[in-house]
């Protein structure tokens, strides 16, 4: 399997702008989920946050209806997660602990995607023949 680098930069809140490199992680599978990642710190507190996406393009009737049928709670005691702006493809922000152990980092980041495969190929599977439903009648 073909390794992919990512790179986590610690991001401030305030100005939005990556401020430092943290670690770098070694993800084997489903790193093509990944739209973006990087650590906020508040209060002591430090989060990773994990925008994943579907990984191709989806058709416009596509886009509501894997909303309607992307399960949020499968990352219940993992991560929590809420829906992102994107103008073209769904996207979810997980946000879990960050503790700076590289190892567990690569754990956690391989979970969060490992789940969110078996979810998105889930949704994939029941929106099948649904266009008509979706569709604006064009």
């Amino acid at each position: 399997m073909e390794e992919t680098v990512i790179v986590i930069m610690l991001k401030n809140k305030t100005t939005g702008f990556l401020e430092k490199e943290l670690m770098s992680l070694d993800i084997t599978e489903n790193a093509d989920y990944i739209v973006n990642i990087f650590v906020t710190e508040e209060a002591d507190k430090m989060e990773l946050h994990i925008k994943l996406s579907t990984a191709k393009d989806v058709e416009d009737w596509e886009y509501s209806a894997i909303y309607d049928y992307y399960d949020t709670g499968v990352f219940e005691g993992i991560a929590y997660t809420k829906e992102a702006d994107d103008d073209y493809n769904p996207v979810w922000e997980a946000v879990t602990d960050y503790n700076g152990d590289t190892d567990a980092t690569e754990k956690k980041v391989a979970e969060i995607l490992a789940i969110h495969h078996k979810e998105i190929e889930d949704v994939y599977e029941a929106i099948k023949g649904k266009e008509s439903e979706y569709s604006d009648g064009e």
